[in-house]
């Protein structure tokens, strides 16, 4: 077994590249998946990894087993553990990393319950919306122009794994989304009086959550019914990933969930 040591390895540096740099991925149309957890998740929807780069000590790891079971050789590269350490973002746990290609989906008439990220820009708000909206079975995901790419691995490690069970489409334009999302859209505001338990969410909803600190635009907004959520403590405003987790359990509750 060969064990790469230098950083000039072109998977290697592709990897580094990867998990540094939104223009690297978005050339390349890879992304990377650190650690364990998000690996299994991604195989266990038969999905092909890339490459696997793996340190010399994790590849004994009990855990690895179940992953390696799944992984041509060819498509392994077992590296030295300093010359992991200088590339992983993660700072605990096992070794190991998987180069993965980005689904592609094109934008196409929505009907059915879907989540759309308008100018959303922490990565970890994104990641916990998606795995929010995959709990409660919205299966279709949309951003707009500018919001926090899906698959960056700060995103992909907040979501979970949620994104290998969702139709993710990114970067869709204003007018493209409002031409192609016929189901209701429902945008959370702080400027309307009616709150969500006084709409009826038992037919299918589009979900709209905007920029953290200016909302959703205004474009989208004046299509949308806008929606309060109840703030009887007093704070100006929710964490939009929290706001969107009350409205996806909320259209869920209404809607009489029987488990």
């Amino acid at each position: 077994m060969t064990i790469i040591s230098s950083a000039q390895n072109p998977t290697i540096k592709h990897a580094h590249a990867l998990l540094a740099n939104h223009r690297a991925r978005k050339k390349s149309g890879q992304t990377v998946l650190e650690g364990v957890h998000l690996i299994d998740a991604y195989l266990a929807k038969g999905l092909a990894v890339d490459k696997l780069i793996i340190s010399e000590t994790a590849i004994n790891h009990p855990e690895i087993s179940p992953i390696l079971a799944h992984i041509d050789d060819k498509a392994m590269l077992v590296i030295t553990d300093k010359l992991y350490k200088e590339i992983r973002t993660l700072g605990d746990g096992v070794d190991v990393m998987a180069i993965i290609d980005v689904p592609t989906q094109t934008l196409s008439i929505i009907t059915d319950d879907c989540l759309i990220l308008n100018g959303v820009q922490d990565a970890g708000n994104a990641g916990t919306l998606l795995r929010s909206a995959s709990s409660v079975g919205i299966r279709t995901i949309i951003t707009t122009t500018g919001s926090a790419s899906l698959w960056s691995p700060k995103c992909l490690r907040a979501g979970m794994g949620a994104q290998f069970s969702l139709t993710i489409i990114e970067q869709v334009s204003t007018d493209a989304l409002l031409s192609s999302v016929k189901t209701p859209l429902y945008a959370t505001s702080s400027h309307v009086d009616k709150v969500i338990y006084d709409h009826d969410l038992t037919g299918k909803v589009a979900w709209v959550l905007g920029h953290e600190g200016q909302g959703v635009e205004p474009a989208i907004l004046s299509q949308a019914t806008a929606i309060a959520l109840p703030q009887p403590g007093g704070q100006e405003s929710l964490n939009v990933g929290v706001a969107g987790s009350i409205c996806f359990y909320e259209m869920l509750r209404q809607r009489r969930y029987q488990g």
